[in-house]
């Protein structure tokens, strides 16, 4: 459904594209020099083979917010000209690049389950030293990547996911394709935030079961990880809190039937603001 846009909408719509840029652009620039610094203090300094891990996982939190940021700034600056000067974009690589930035979400994500799995096998499985491997963590996110984008692709292109959507100048998944935005959802959101529930559970159930078996040294980085993980949960149940105004607009679409003009940027709003918590 493709609804045409007056000119006072067109010019709410270039606000939040501008606004969004802006944004996106300080979110790369940041996370790309907190990267390189990570990267630096990995090769130039003496750290510890734990402490490397935990600085590692760190380090793939910001690379995939600069790989997100950076697709991000490229739909903002294809909705301002569009707005400006009525460009249509709609070609191969728009389709390919709306995918890919599906996927780049879905790792960011994916980021802050692996810092809680560390977690979970520091505390539950500390005896098996392969699952504490740094080489492991250098190379899950590459596994993940390839998991994560043949789901998606094999869930959405049937459903014929990814769209040019002419009013916002760049492609993505049509809100008004139920069954395409549920499968993202649940696919990005909610599998992730399920994993670090259960992780939650399953660590705070062996702490309680432990007792006062452990020694205090080991309790106290125990719960220190506890901790993390906590502020983790806490983080992704706001990012899911940011989606609210957009699904309210989509459940608005399901009842009327009438696609508000602006519904995907106000979606990719709060995505924008997220990359700085």
């Amino acid at each position: 459904i493709s609804t045409m846009i007056n000119d006072q909408t067109k010019t709410n719509g270039f606000i939040l594209s501008s606004i969004s840029l802006g944004f996106n652009t300080i979110a790369c620039l940041i996370s790309c020099i907190i990267f390189l610094i990570i990267i630096y203090h990995l090769y130039y300094n003496h750290v510890k083979r734990e402490e490397k891990i935990t600085v590692v996982l760190c380090g793939h939190i910001y690379l995939a917010i600069v790989m997100y940021s950076s697709m991000s700034i490229s739909m903002n600056i294809r909705s301002i000209l569009g707005d400006l000067y009525n460009q249509s974009f709609d070609s191969s690589w728009c389709i390919f690049s709306g995918y890919l930035a599906i996927v780049f979400l879905g790792m960011s994500y994916m980021t802050f389950v692996n810092q809680a799995l560390y977690r979970l096998i520091r505390i539950v499985y500390f005896q098996n030293r392969w699952f504490q491997s740094l080489k492991l963590y250098i190379i899950l996110p590459v596994i993940e990547t390839i998991i994560v984008t043949a789901i998606i692709l094999c869930v959405l292109i049937p459903l014929n996911g990814v769209i040019y959507s002419p009013n916002d100048h760049f492609c993505n998944i049509s809100y008004t394709n139920i069954p395409g935005i549920l499968s993202a959802a649940v696919i990005i959101y909610i599998g992730p935030f399920c994993c670090l529930l259960f992780i939650y559970i399953h660590i705070t159930r062996f702490i309680h079961e432990q007792g006062n078996i452990q020694t205090l040294i080991i309790k106290h980085r125990q719960s220190r990880d506890l901790l993390i993980i906590r502020r983790i949960l806490i983080i992704v149940s706001l990012l899911l809190i940011l989606g609210i105004p957009a699904m309210t607009l989509v459940f608005m679409f399901i009842i009327t039937g009438e696609e508000y003009p602006l519904l995907v940027r106000i979606s990719y709003f709060p995505v924008s603001v997220s990359q700085w918590d």
